[in-house]
């Protein structure tokens, strides 16, 4: 039996055999390490390639933050350089006066950001002065003609049912009998919107108390007939929320300013029929008001129409109780 042993094959002449085969190096790696410095425009650019938005966002927010901080700057320069607009007012009579009382009520959110959101509610901002011995007039007499005048504004201004069209025989009875037929009248041709509110068809009121704010003054005089009498001096603003969709503030509004002097004779003066209060003589304006209703009389929802008030003086002039009723009409 013959057996086969494996037999190296030889190497072939001048190639060494394999494990003694040396290792190929790569020509790169037979080259020298070589460093080259980066310059400060490579490494920008670099940083740049690598940070490209986050750069850009920081960049971006910085520039909008400059903006805003110069047209703030520019604002506020702006207004430092407006002269503060003014509009005319009135000193109050001479007399014994009483302001409403300062303590505000609760805001209703049809009157925020309006002057009227600080007035008092209804009847809480009729104040009536201290009633003292005036003149002829005692303490006693003094009480109840301010009582009267507030009564008859109680009425004539914030009393849902008169305003809506009822209640005028009980407004006409609390003035002096000799003065009926011609408060009548006021009521017919609609002369009497300067001291009385009637609302106009279809106007609806909110829930919201009516917001006031205004002065009581009296003082012992005579009138043009020599005749001894209390006059009473009221100048007050109303503020009457309206129903409406809009909600820009003060949009549901409507501000009635007046001032209206009040008569009260000396019993031992006048006959009896002219005992008891009179109306001498009223004036008024309205603001947001539609101006069709208010040249009847009566009072609606509309448009500041008011002309100049509304576009050379700030509009909240209008709530103040001070400013002149000199105002021009433009409805």
């Amino acid at each position: 039996m013959t057996s086969h042993q494996p037999v190296d094959e030889p190497s072939p002449p001048g190639r060494p055999a394999p494990d003694d085969e040396p290792v190929r190096v790569p020509q790169w790696l037979r080259q020298p390490e070589q460093t080259h410095p980066v310059g400060g425009l490579a490494r920008l650019r670099l940083f740049w390639q690598d940070h490209t938005r986050a750069v850009s966002a920081v960049v971006g927010a910085g520039l909008v933050l400059v903006l805003l901080l110069g047209v703030g700057w520019l604002d506020l320069w702006r207004r430092a350089g407006e002269a503060p607009r003014s509009y005319p007012t009135t000193s109050p009579p001479p007399g014994v006066s009483a302001l409403t009382d300062a303590r505000p009520a609760p805001p209703a959110d049809i009157f925020a950001g309006t002057p009227a959101a600080a007035f008092a509610e209804g009847a809480a901002g009729i104040t009536l002065p201290p009633a003292r011995r005036t003149g002829v007039f005692s303490a006693a007499e003094v009480t109840a003609a301010l009582a009267d005048v507030r009564a008859a504004m109680l009425l004539a201004r914030l009393d849902r049912k008169f305003m809506a069209g009822d209640e005028l025989d009980r407004f006409v009875g609390m003035f002096a009998p000799d003065t009926r037929s011609e408060m009548r009248a006021d009521f017919r041709d609609g002369s009497f919107a300067s001291y009385a509110t009637r609302l106009a068809p279809g106007a609806r009121l909110t829930d919201d108390q009516p917001r006031v704010k205004g002065r009581v003054t009296y003082r012992a005089t005579r009138d043009s007939e020599g005749i001894r009498v209390l006059e009473v001096t009221t100048n007050f603003v109303w503020a009457y929320a309206f129903r409406t969709r809009d909600l820009t503030p003060g949009a549901g509004v409507v501000v009635v300013h007046d001032t209206v002097r009040w008569h009260v004779p000396h019993p031992d003066d006048v006959e009896q029929g002219s005992v008891g209060l009179w109306l001498l003589e009223a004036d008024s304006y309205a603001s947001n008001m539609d101006c069709v209703s208010f040249d009847k009389g009566l009072l609606g929802l509309g448009a500041p129409d008011l002309g100049l008030p509304v576009e050379t003086e700030d509009p909240d002039a209008m709530f103040d109780p001070d400013r002149s009723l000199d105002v021009e009409d433009t409805c």
